[in-house]
């Protein structure tokens, strides 16, 4: 048997590829739009795809299981599991294979047994491998967003993210029954779940890749939970702000996920091109280095670094109805910036603008901004005497583990909904935990006409090293110009 695990670090999001050496046959799990990564694996090791196959309908990236069994010519298995809401858009194709709990699906001597693994959503299934060629017993499960490495997957974002209302404690119910059930497996079955650290399809995702049941019994919350009424209030607890894509992605990804046939290559712009979309109030996103942008940026340009999360922030401000441009330090970045954004769906790119388009910026009179900044200690002192008002941009839960006494918390992802409760008399102190989502927020809450910004340069994490005063749990939020 053959097992290939795929992972994208800025998805936090594991796929799979399994096979038979002796058939030379393989199935691939949980694919995202990266689908010449599988055909080139199977290649390598002599495969042949003859099934695709997913866990649930994902909210967190586009499923690339259409695309890539229609370019291997492979069937693809989808869960009939889900209710009326929760049936496939797209059943109907030719090539798809409707399979419920009990049922199989096979690659040579290589099984996977369909398990109904409802609660992260209605129609999730995992899958338990079997090598017949090597014994008669399951030795792994594929949990997808069912079990994690620490955790479980959330049951509230058909609730929070897809807009079903009442659902989220129903789903909870139905997935302690789920985990309660699945912990009659042997302790010794493999555990490869389809996310890690990072994700926001969870609260406490190791980063590990693998586990075994065994061992998820005695360290995971989520099986080591007494009552339902216990897990209940636990995993609806604390959960990180779903992106607002994630609607979106239950929608495509539920009705057919379109077919890309690869990743463009965006349009080189003309320099002079960018006044035009800044008085027209475009979305530019500003991908050069943050030390870059800290030196001068050009106002209504939103700044988000090409690191681990940027498809994460992306997907919360871009709009997939409008066209979106790069201000990017070189045409790799920006096709890297392309392919990033591909994987949640935001494939309207106008283009995208080199290091020329800040020069005819100035030269058309625009005034390149430096951003302020400034250190915890000196923040603290200024919002002591309220010379300041401090905004924190994290997410309420670390906000409610610790944050500065009176700072204002809202999440870095809802800005443009919240951002008139801020002051408009006073001076912006803006942080996160240290330092790179901040640098985000400076800009999005310039694009909204804010000015007199402050960067707190290593964020919290600086503020708390000091030894300064802190706050635990959520404070009142009352908006500061009413």
């Amino acid at each position: 048997m053959i097992l290939k695990r795929f992972y994208d670090d800025a998805l936090a999001q594991a796929s799979f590829l399994v096979g038979c050496d002796g058939s030379h046959e393989a199935i691939v799990i949980d694919p995202n739009r990266d689908i010449q990564q599988y055909i080139q694996a199977a290649e390598d090791a002599h495969l042949r795809i003859v099934a695709v196959t997913e866990t649930h309908i994902h909210a967190d990236y586009i499923s690339g299981s259409r695309e890539l069994a229609q370019k291997v010519g492979a069937k693809v298995y989808l869960s009939d599991e889900g209710d009326a809401d929760w049936k496939y858009g797209y059943a109907s194709e030719p090539n798809v294979v409707l399979v419920k709990d009990g049922d199989h699906i096979r690659a040579g001597s290589v099984r996977l047994d369909v398990m109904k693994t409802a609660g992260h959503t209605p129609e999730h299934i995992s899958f338990l491998l079997t090598d017949e060629k090597a014994s008669p017993t399951p030795m792994a499960a594929f949990t997808g967003d069912f079990i994690f490495i620490g955790d479980c997957g959330r049951p509230d974002l058909l609730e929070r993210a897809a807009g079903f209302k009442g659902t989220m404690e129903a789903g909870a119910k139905v997935l302690f029954n789920s985990l309660s059930k699945f912990k009659s497996f042997p302790d010794s079955l493999m555990l490869w779940p389809s996310h890690g650290a990072g994700s926001a399809c969870g609260k406490n995702l190791s980063a590990l890749p693998v586990s075994t049941l065994g061992y998820e019994k005695g360290s995971n919350w989520a099986l080591k939970a007494g009552t339902e009424s216990e897990f209940v209030n636990e995993v609806l607890a604390g959960q990180p702000e779903p992106p607002v894509y994630f609607k979106m992605m239950k929608y495509l990804n539920k009705m057919g996920p379109p077919i890309l046939g690869g990743f463009a290559t965006p349009k080189h712009l003309e320099d002079k091109a960018i006044l035009d979309l800044l008085k027209e109030g475009k979305m530019i996103i500003d991908i050069r280095p943050s030390e870059e942008v800290v030196k001068g940026f050009i106002p209504g340009v939103i700044h988000i670094p090409l690191v681990g999360s940027f498809t994460t922030w992306a997907g919360w401000f871009c709009s997939y109805d409008e066209p979106l441009y790069f201000l990017s330090p070189d045409e790799e970045s920006a096709k890297q910036a392309v392919k990033r954004l591909a994987m949640i769906g935001l494939d309207k790119v106008g283009g995208w603008f080199g290091p020329g388009a800040i020069a005819a910026f100035t030269a058309s009179g625009g005034q390149l901004e430096n951003m302020k900044q400034i250190d915890a200690a000196t923040a603290a002192a200024k919002f002591k005497s309220k010379e300041v008002e401090i905004v924190d941009v994290r997410g309420a839960g670390e906000y409610s583990e610790a944050h500065i006494p009176g700072a204002r918390n809202i999440h870095l992802g809802t800005l443009p909904s919240r951002h008139k409760e801020l002051s408009e008399d006073r001076p912006l102190v803006v942080h996160c935990q240290g330092g790179v989502r901040s640098l985000t927020g400076m800009t999005v809450l310039r694009k909204l006409g804010h000015k007199n910004l402050i960067n707190m340069t290593d964020g919290f994490w600086e503020y708390n090293q000091l030894g300064l005063p802190v706050a635990t749990g959520a404070e009142a939020q009352s908006p500061a110009n009413v």
